[in-house]
């Protein structure tokens, strides 16, 4: 292991959207190199001259690059660094780190001036001394994976903040309806479409003063007859409609028209997120069979969980413990001390990889319904809570989750690399 530093080249790059600037440092800390080259190919070509040759000068095996993630200005430069045929001798391996961990290092340097040359010089001197703790570069077939699955979390939070934003016109226009307790409201789905029709043909007038057989008729009609009993939805509807304020005429049209908008934009939401659940299956084919049909072998997970979970963390070898792991999603919790006192209140951390702690959750979520041991573990933490029960019982559990996830990968990938090693001796 001292060989293999001592023979180490680290580079570190302060990306930007025009320029990347670069510093290379041997095993002692002396700058062996730094330029700054446009952000583009033929940039980057030059670049890995500049390595190459300062790689022969010096007799180093091996090579070790590192830079900040800054948006996606970062992902092209990774990318082109990782696979370089040039490079590839020198088992290259490219980090892109989180800035605040480099900020954090920075601050041990007294008194340093701050430009994009010592940007880079840090970098470098933080991957010189061992302290990258996140996984390498994984490569053109999980960047397209984890394209597709950190765009489905894109259009989840739209689906979200357009499904709060046509709730305030709802609330507008039939204020009851908003009011009522979920066991009372007359549709299962809010964003239906039963409900739309509803709220974006009818008045207030319509649903209150229509007799119960037409608007049940009108139900059966939109609802394509599923309703139990229309005629009880349509009394919930009606008694809603007549306590229900009333506005001024010239505003009723305006919020119909935002309303149909709205619900127009949650169906094409919801449309292209099955598209993408789609391609994020067929994304994943070939891409670390074993560990992906371990996480599917759980009940609950399917494979946009799966894909999302992996995509992330890449192969669970990257982690030495489930501590390790739960780092990395950002799902562990600072402690409140002072003296005799402890508080019971702490905040989860949430400063890791917020895509895998959202498909983390999610997939938690789901387990909690298909798996009595993590429900009943989720309604004990419920229980003790006295404050946002739903968040903290989620949290706790999803901690427990990445535990159990933890042990079985570890488990499966210990087996196999076994089994691989058995198998090259005895093809048979």
């Amino acid at each position: 292991m001292k060989n293999d530093f001592l023979s180490t080249l680290f580079v570190g790059v302060d990306v930007s959207s025009k320029d990347n600037v670069f510093c290379a440092l041997d095993y002692s800390g002396t700058v062996v190199f730094h330029s700054q080259k446009p952000n583009n190919q033929p940039g980057s070509n030059n670049i890995v001259a500049l390595i190459s040759n300062a790689m022969n000068e010096l007799k180093l095996k091996f090579l070790v690059i590192a830079l900040e993630a800054t948006s996606f200005y970062s992902t092209h430069i990774a990318n082109f660094l990782s696979c370089h045929e040039d490079l590839l001798p020198y088992g290259v391996l490219v980090y892109i780190l989180n800035p605040k961990t480099t900020s954090s290092y920075r601050k041990s340097f007294v008194d340093m001036d701050k430009n994009d040359f010592l940007d880079a010089y840090v970098i470098a001197d933080f991957a010189r001394c061992g302290r990258i703790t996140s996984s390498p570069w994984k490569g053109s077939q999980f960047l397209a994976l984890q394209r597709l699955t950190r765009h489905r979390l894109h259009l989840i939070d739209s689906l979200t903040c357009e499904k709060n934003y046509v709730l305030s016109n709802i609330y507008l226009k039939f204020s009851e309806l908003t009011r009522l307790k979920k066991e009372d409201k007359p549709f299962s789905n809010m964003f239906g479409a039963s409900s739309k029709a509803v709220l974006s043909e009818l008045s207030l007038d319509d649903i209150a003063y229509s007799s119960l057989e037409d608007l049940s008729s009108f139900l059966v009609d939109k609802g394509k007859n599923r309703f139990d009993d229309p005629s009880l939805n349509a009394k919930i509807l009606k008694k809603a409609a007549r306590d229900s304020y009333r506005l001024d005429k010239v505003l009723y049209e305006p919020i119909n028209v935002s309303i149909a908008s709205s619900f127009n934009v949650i169906k094409t939401l919801e449309k292209e997120i099955k598209a993408v659940d789609s391609g994020i299956e067929k994304a994943f084919l070939g891409l670390n069979p074993t560990e992906y049909k371990v996480l599917l072998s759980i009940p609950g997970i399917g494979p946009v969980y799966a894909s999302g979970i992996l995509s992330e963390i890449g192969t669970i070898s990257n982690f030495e413990n489930n501590d390790k792991l739960a780092k990395y999603a950002g799902i562990t919790w600072r402690e409140t001390q002072s003296g005799s006192f402890s508080s019971d209140n702490t905040r989860m951390t949430k400063t890791g990889n917020k895509y895998l702690r959202y498909y983390l959750i999610e997939a938690t979520s789901s387990v909690i319904r298909h798996v009595p041991t993590f429900n009943s573990y989720y309604q004990k933490k419920y229980d003790e809570s006295s404050t946002h029960q739903h968040k903290r019982a989620l949290a706790l559990t999803t901690r427990k989750f990445i535990r159990m996830i933890f042990g079985k990968l570890k488990q499966k990938s210990t087996l196999f690399r076994r089994k691989s090693r058995i198998e090259q001796f005895n093809p048979f």
